[in-house]
């Protein structure tokens, strides 16, 4: 009799179902985790009320070799059931969720987060909401003592932010805009933190989420208002801010970065907007500004500090929204999601 588990099974548009799937079979190179906490972020929101984007329900993916209905979640933490390659049986692990060849000419450049062959548990291959998962073992980090599983759910993320952090190329004294204080935004800034001492504005609207940025580190914060650019401005002596990261993907928020930031500087893009920005490519050029992207993170680069970030016991505190069961998946995370009423990180408990 083949074994079974519970597990949460994206369909199509707005279809999750709680079904009972055949226990996974970790292939050579990975394990089997029991799954302890599995976030879920807007990725998953939107690939629910919108998709398939990036789930391969009608194709067969080109990397993971995956065809069909897919078990979500790319935020997880778990217990290795079957311990190899250093991993005991026992181990608590958080997964980093990407996974990259280690041999085309990205992973050579240690840009494994575009391997030409990348793919991610939970969106292009079965993921963590669900009882149990088989991840490859290169993508795993032990999680430290003393660091509940609460917080270590939290670690696939803030290795996200971290990236963006690095990819930013802020340098110790810069001014730095952070535009957007949600789940990401405030990843970011807490990355940002850890790698450099700079000048950080946070912008968003009026409550809890500036609040929080204000406990984390941010030098001053703003409200997000019509005149929100000239603040900026005048609190820089009308010359702009040295970096801006949209970490919003809000409408016209892309372009308030290209206008805040000062001639020579530089904008992360984070965020992902539903419409496409105008860009004043005139003024971009004569401005000389650079723009940049960030996408997922490098395992082996971010996923064991943002462990370390996460176990000095600030982070986790401010940004654990709710614990919810893979039952109440849909009521009370993804629709939440959807409508903008989740300020932190929605954890689902699978058993």
């Amino acid at each position: 009799m083949t074994a079974t588990m519970k597990a949460a099974v994206y369909h199509g548009t707005r279809d999750i179902r709680i079904e009972r799937v055949p226990l996974p079979e970790p292939r050579a190179g990975e394990v089997l985790v029991a799954v302890r906490r599995s976030g879920i972020c807007g990725t998953d929101a939107t690939e629910w009320a919108a998709g398939p984007v990036m789930v391969p329900l009608h194709r067969r993916h080109p990397a993971s070799g995956h065809l069909g209905p897919m078990i979500p979640g790319h935020e997880f933490v778990g217990e290795v059931v079957d311990g190899r390659a250093g991993l005991p049986a026992g181990t608590l692990v958080a997964a980093g969720a990407g996974v990259w060849c280690g041999r085309c000419d990205r992973c050579a450049l240690g840009r494994t987060n575009i391997c030409r062959g990348y793919y991610t548990l939970g969106l292009n291959a079965p993921g963590g909401l669900a009882e149990y998962v088989a991840a490859p073992v290169k993508t795993l980090r032990p999680i430290p003592d003393g660091l509940s599983v609460d917080a270590a759910g939290m670690a696939q993320p803030l290795a996200v932010g971290l990236h963006a952090a690095r990819r930013a190329g802020v340098r110790d004294g810069d001014s730095v805009v952070i535009i957007g204080a949600g789940a990401i935004g405030t990843f970011v800034l807490a990355g940002l933190g850890h790698l450099r001492r700079a000048d950080v504005t946070v912008i968003d609207l009026p409550g809890p989420k500036l609040e929080r940025a204000a406990k984390l580190g941010a030098t001053r914060t703003l409200p997000a208002r019509q005149d929100v650019v000239e603040a900026v401005l005048a609190g820089t002596a009308g010359r702009g801010a040295d970096v801006v990261i949209e970490a919003s993907g809000a409408p016209g928020q892309f372009e308030n970065a290209l206008r805040m930031v000062t001639t020579g500087g530089r904008v992360l893009a984070v965020g992902l907007p539903k419409d496409n920005p105008t860009v004043d490519l005139f003024a971009l050029a004569l401005r000389e500004i650079t723009v940049d992207s960030t996408v997922a993170h490098v395992c082996d680069t971010d996923l064991g500090i943002a462990l370390d970030i996460l176990s000095e016991g600030t982070l986790a505190p401010l940004l654990l929204h709710s614990l919810i069961t893979l039952e109440d998946l849909v009521a009370h995370g993804l629709e939440p999601l959807v409508a903008g009423q989740v300020d932190g990180k929605i954890l689902v408990t699978p058993t």
